[in-house]
């Protein structure tokens, strides 16, 4: 498919994290009626990947075409035996060409060769085709419990997967 293979997956850089910050924040209140406090969430988490991130069993990617950032992914530690899956985001215009099954099986694909026994999430149901790429990569929502966060009702979900 010739428009897979125009985009790059490049390792975090220089203005990628002021990016993800707005875009997350942006989307989610546009798509979820998200609050600020999910923009702040999402700094939080980057800012402790940039300083305290061990590459050796931690990565990131954010999918490029020409000048322009589709999505990204993280692979962090949670234990030694567990990968964790962050900041999974695809850009609107570039949902549906195959980008999203293919950071989570390069995400997977790392964490395995890392020695990661299995991989975990959070999100929320009302991410309907997130969850469905999921379970069609072989993961199982372990949780699923009603919460108030960001602003808004939403159901919380953990999800596993054995690698």
């Amino acid at each position: 498919m010739r428009i897979m293979e125009d985009i790059e997956l490049r390792n975090l850089a220089i203005g990628d994290a002021g990016w993800l910050i707005q875009q997350h924040g942006m989307l989610y209140a546009t798509e979820e009626g998200f609050d600020e406090t999910f923009e702040a969430l999402v700094a939080e988490i980057l800012a402790g990947y940039i300083r305290d991130h061990d590459p050796t069993c931690e990565r990131a990617w954010i999918a490029w075409r020409g000048g322009e950032r589709l999505g990204s992914i993280f692979c962090v530690r949670q234990d030694a035996e567990t990968a964790k899956l962050r900041l999974f985001l695809i850009v609107p215009g570039a949902r549906g060409l195959g980008l999203g099954h293919r950071l989570l099986q390069t995400c997977m694909d790392w964490a395995r060769a890392r020695g990661y026994r299995r991989m975990a999430l959070w999100t929320h149901e009302s991410h309907r085709a997130a969850c469905a790429l999921y379970a069609g990569h072989g993961w199982r929502c372990t949780r699923s419990e009603p919460v108030h966060n960001f602003g808004v009702d939403l159901v919380e979900q953990a999800w596993e997967i054995d690698l």
